[in-house]
């Protein structure tokens, strides 16, 4: 896999750069700031891109302005964002539209490989990763607004913005396939999202959450 990495910590960006070296990947090209990775990244046109949310001069989101950017103008290329904390933002961002190759991890997971390079291979093949721990946080802030889901909707949810398969979500909760599906369709109907051609109902129901 061809990659391109932003990410302004030099020590963490040589170590994701050595990481992903030992594991056969191709890193193209490792910059400090989002506008070098934008200013080679029509030339070098990888496979993924690995970008901090922030960056210099503000630091403060011009990882997700140029993720944003990725995405409007090479949507081809899969983007993982990495952050120190949850950003409510990223997700309302880049989810829509039918997200795909997307994903967004806590800095600490970058420490557990194995989920780093899991993560990285899942936005590759054009999945969408969320970190369960920011999940989590994220939940635990908007659980009043959904109400309506019971505790087994509320485990399907989480687990579904993570981005998990129904065949991922069973093997989680120890149920079948088929209570995935029907967990579902009772979360999209609970949260009034009907099926319609353009629309991910699994996307739009993470986004009702996290906006919530």
């Amino acid at each position: 896999m061809r990659v391109m990495l932003a990410e302004d910590s030099a020590l963490l960006r040589e170590g994701i750069r050595s990481l992903l070296t030992d594991e056969g990947h191709d890193v193209v090209a490792a910059y400090g700031s989002a506008d070098e990775l934008l200013s080679r990244l029509a030339a070098e046109r990888p496979d993924v891109v690995v970008v901090d949310v922030r960056m210099p001069p503000t630091h403060t989101d011009e990882g997700v302005r140029a993720a944003v950017q990725i995405r409007e103008r090479w949507p081809e290329v899969g983007i993982l964002v990495l952050s120190q904390y949850v950003e409510r933002q990223f997700a309302q961002v880049l989810l829509g539209d039918g997200a795909r190759a997307v994903g967004y991890l806590l800095k600490d997971r970058v420490m557990g490989v194995d989920d780093f390079l899991d993560a990285l291979d899942r936005v590759g093949s054009g999945g969408l990763v969320l970190d369960p721990d920011a999940v989590r946080q994220l939940f635990r802030d908007t659980t009043h607004r959904l109400e309506m889901l019971s505790e087994r909707e509320r485990e399907v949810l989480g687990l579904m913005a993570e981005g998990r398969t129904n065949a991922g979500i069973a093997r989680a909760l120890f149920i079948s396939t088929s209570a995935v599906e029907k967990h579902s369709n009772a979360i999209f109907d609970k949260l009034d999202l009907v099926a319609a051609d353009g629309y991910n109902r699994r996307v739009l129901a993470i986004l009702r959450w996290l906006e919530s």
